[in-house]
């Protein structure tokens, strides 16, 4: 089983933005937790990270013929981007929508996901938790 990992703008910066609100964590530290528990589920992983929507567009299309599964943090483009929705639209690989915080406990405007309703499912609110239960929701989902 192969799972591709998007992670969306700012995310390069985890460890040190807001930790009140995303954690103390890295994303080298998540990505490293997903190395192991990939291997542990015997699931093959690849993991892309832009600040760039087009660049994350294309990691979407891309994955087509190879990925069962996504697992995306899309971050601020979860309430802008019509791009990446018709993306995971049109590939047709079983997506998870992931969050490290509950965009439904924040301010106003971020309780809207333009992604949620083309994904499979949305995970939000665990931290870098969210990650990993990304990953078990993206191995369950590409098994059906």
């Amino acid at each position: 089983m192969n799972v591709l990992i998007i992670h969306g703008p700012n995310l390069n910066l985890l460890g040190t933005r807001e930790p009140e609100v995303y954690g103390s964590t890295t994303l080298e530290d998540i990505n490293a937790m997903l190395t192991d528990e990939a291997k542990r589920l015997g699931i093959e992983l690849r993991t892309v990270q832009s600040n760039s929507e087009g660049a994350l567009v294309d990691a979407i299309q891309a994955a087509k013929g190879w990925a069962d599964a996504i697992v995306m943090n899309p971050a601020a483009y979860t309430h802008t981007s019509v791009a990446l929705r018709d993306a995971v639209s049109a590939v047709g690989i079983p997506t998870i929508e992931i969050h490290l915080s509950n965009i439904h406990a924040r301010e106003k405007f971020r309780h809207r996901s333009l992604i949620a309703p083309v994904a499979a499912g949305q995970i939000a609110g665990f931290g870098a938790e969210s990650y990993r239960l990304g990953l078990l929701a993206a191995k369950s989902v590409a098994a059906r």
